[in-house]
């Protein structure tokens, strides 16, 4: 078993093309031992977003705070505010955007612990 709190777990930048003003935290990895899953979570500025991308798994994401949009390939932009969930499936077109002037987008996501 594993607890920690999120003001503990090392954060970084994402630094992928495309990204603006999003960093990454990783509480439950592959290295913790986790048989399917793993958990990251997703700060991402005012005015930034996280690249327009797609992989070929699934991902869960749960919005913890602020208020922004999905953009998608074939629906185009989604309200993704706090308390909202979002499904992308494998290989979904997809990007999250912080549209607040104020207050950071936080999103848990979890994947496949492949991915991480």
């Amino acid at each position: 078993m594993k607890v920690v709190s999120l003001e503990k777990v090392e954060k970084f930048k994402v630094d992928m093309e495309g990204a603006k003003g999003a960093s990454k935290q990783i509480p439950i990895s592959a290295s913790d031992g986790t048989p399917a899953l793993s958990v990251r979570v997703f700060t991402i500025e005012p005015g930034g977003h996280t690249p327009y991308h797609q992989h070929p798994f699934e991902h869960l994401n749960y919005a913890i705070e602020g208020q922004g949009v999905v953009v998608t390939e074939n629906k185009g932009e989604l309200q993704f505010n706090k308390g909202d969930f979002a499904l992308v499936l494998p290989n979904e077109m997809h990007q999250y955007r912080n549209t607040s002037e104020h207050e950071p987008l936080v999103v848990i996501c979890a994947v496949p612990k492949e991915y991480e």
